[in-house]
């Protein structure tokens, strides 16, 4: 198995609901993102796929995000802006955008230097 590794980031604020802390309140992240791309089989030019490409798709994903406050767009209109819930977002976002053949191994969200959350449907 093969698998591309791309690092991105995007700024956002939210507020965490229901919970008893600070996050509780309007706060911003400039996350970090690690997106993990996996195939099988190379293209007919030895590559997962073409990091441009890649890093198109991912950008498309995250656009929706970046800049936003994420408690006014969905699905985060409904659930929790947690970084989990973003990982899992952007993992699935993904998932429909990718060329046939190539998958998403995992993404890391990381909301500050030393804590983030990784997704992946294994």
């Amino acid at each position: 198995m093969y698998e591309l590794v791309l690092k991105t980031h995007f700024s956002a604020a939210h507020r965490l609901r229901e919970y008893e802390g600070d996050c509780e309140r309007l706060h911003g992240h400039n996350w970090a993102i690690e997106v993990r791309v996996r195939t099988a089989q190379l293209n007919h030019l030895g590559m997962v796929a073409d990091f441009r490409e890649v890093k198109r798709l991912v950008q498309e994903v995250i656009g929706r995000l970046d800049h936003h406050f994420l408690n006014d767009i969905p699905p985060f209109d409904e659930i929790n802006p947690t970084t989990e819930n973003i990982a899992r977002f952007l993992f699935d976002g993904l998932a429909k955008a990718l060329p046939e053949g190539v998958r998403p191994a995992g993404v890391t969200a990381w909301e500050s230097e030393g804590c983030g959350v990784s997704y992946s449907d294994e």
